[in-house]
């Protein structure tokens, strides 16, 4: 069975966030977040500069305290007329309040806005009259890895919980008229992601709400292994006409994120694409035992190009048709290295896993070490030690507490900042060795898995 590969954009609201407008009447939206700390202004300055010349269209910065709020008024005055700013607050409502007076848009996380469950309502009105009175937009983004406890005690670690973590906020804001309001619902998990924000899609749609949604897979990691997960959990979602503004999270620099973004952009909005010009065919064949492979064929020339394209395509195509195999077929790359793309396209789809995979988080102004560089030392150790063994397992990175070891839900071990130059460590969501020194906590996870290994 061949298929057409086509997309409709879903209708939404359009929202304005200073200079630019967000919804299906305008084109998607790229956007970042600074590694920076937020107090270094410089450094902030300097790198909100090189990503709005890479193409940012808007830029997020990490806002912890009512200090960040100060720093991010002295930030937004120096880049005010290059790109809006958001405001990335979590734990402390007071700060959302202070953040929507300063910068065009605060996100807000549901899972930690509010401590009091008696108070939320009361509080999210506060900041919806502040953000009306300022003309500010406002994010909730849900993230499958800080659910509060109260979603988790009902619905569990699922969709569902996630989904209804969004809509008892819009609920609200429907009650008060206020709709300056992008979604985002994100999971490491490219499975989750999906499901989850089609389910979001679908929620509202029965509720008659129509916003515009933001699209990410959270902690995708780096280099080639981040970009192909990141494009089969964005690109399934873009192939349903479903996104309004996305960002590819990356173990990088922001800068490096953008022209990632911007490709997969133009591959779904562009009708000279090679999606839309006949120049790529897919097919789903029919296997022995039930399950489908899945064919893909295309004539682009370039190897990131067609990494993107391929995994931003067949992910869904494997999901929907349960397929178990994907073979790639472009006569301008070599049988091997079509193979090795394969196998990583359907580990990032869930499908299968062969190697293992690191999860790990793009880092903030909360990471308080260096997260490439740590990021390297783990892969190049344990690679090492764990080819030896012929062992595969998923092992997260990650810069601080905020969704660390709710992310890592997914993962076997988990290394984690815990404070400046302090790592703590998880074997799956449990904590085994807490605010242990940085030097130290490489040659601890490598002993921790060992010692699970022996143990089996």
């Amino acid at each position: 069975m061949q298929i057409k590969l086509e997309n409709k954009r879903r209708k939404t609201i359009n929202i304005q966030v200073g200079n630019i407008f967000i919804g299906s009447d305008y084109p998607i939206r790229i956007q970042t977040m600074a590694n920076t700390s937020t107090n270094d202004i410089d450094a902030s300055v300097d790198q909100a500069r090189r990503c709005i010349e890479a193409g940012a269209e808007l830029l997020r910065f990490t806002t912890q305290g009512l200090r960040e709020v100060e720093s991010l008024r002295e930030i937004h005055a120096q880049v005010l007329t290059a790109v809006p700013l958001v405001a990335d607050v979590h734990f402390q409502a007071d700060v959302a309040d202070a953040a929507a007076q300063v910068v065009e848009a605060v996100r807000i996380n549901p899972g930690n806005y509010c401590k009091d469950p008696a108070k939320l309502e009361e509080r999210f009105v506060h900041l919806l009259e502040i953000c009306r009175e300022h003309k500010t937009a406002i994010r909730i983004g849900v993230n499958h890895g800080s659910l509060s406890e109260r979603m988790m005690d009902q619905f569990g670690d699922t969709p569902q919980g996630m989904v209804e973590s969004v809509m008892e906020f819009l609920r609200i804001a429907e009650r008060e008229k206020f709709d300056n309001i992008v979604i985002s619902i994100k999971a490491s998990n490219t499975r989750v992601m999906v499901e989850t924000v089609r389910l979001l899609v679908k929620t509202m749609k029965h509720e008659h709400m129509a916003y515009p949604l933001h699209l990410g897979v959270t902690e995708a990691g780096e280099g080639e292994d981040g970009r192909i997960k990141s494009a089969v959990g964005i690109g399934a979602l873009l192939a349903d006409g479903i996104g309004d503004t996305i960002r590819v999270s990356l173990s990088e620099e922001p800068e490096n994120e953008i022209p990632v973004a911007q490709d997969l952009v133009d591959y779904f909005a562009n009708e000279d694409s090679p999606r839309y010009d006949g120049s790529v065919v897919a097919e789903v064949l029919d296997n022995i035992g039930g399950d489908a492979e899945i064919r893909y064929t295309s004539y682009e020339d370039d190897w990131e190009l067609f990494c993107l394209q391929a995994a931003a395509e067949t992910g869904r195509l494997l999901w929907e048709f349960k397929a178990r195999e994907l073979t790639l077929v472009n006569p301008n790359f070599s049988e091997t290295k079509l193979n090795f793309l394969s196998k990583d396209i359907l580990q990032a789809a869930r499908v299968r896993i062969y190697k293992t995979e690191y999860i790990s988080c793009p880092g903030c102004g909360r990471t308080l070490f260096d997260l490439q560089k740590t990021v390297a030392e783990v892969k190049a150790a344990c690679s090492q030690k764990l080819k030896a063994n012929g062992q595969s397992y998923k092992i997260a990175v990650m810069g601080c507490i905020v969704n660390g070891p709710g992310e890592m839900a997914d993962a076997d071990y988990g290394y984690v900042g815990a404070g400046r130059d302090r790592i703590s460590l998880y074997r799956g969501k449990e904590c085994v060795l807490k605010n242990i020194p940085q030097e130290e906590a490489v040659e601890q996870l490598l002993a921790l898995i060992e010692a699970d290994n022996n143990n089996h």
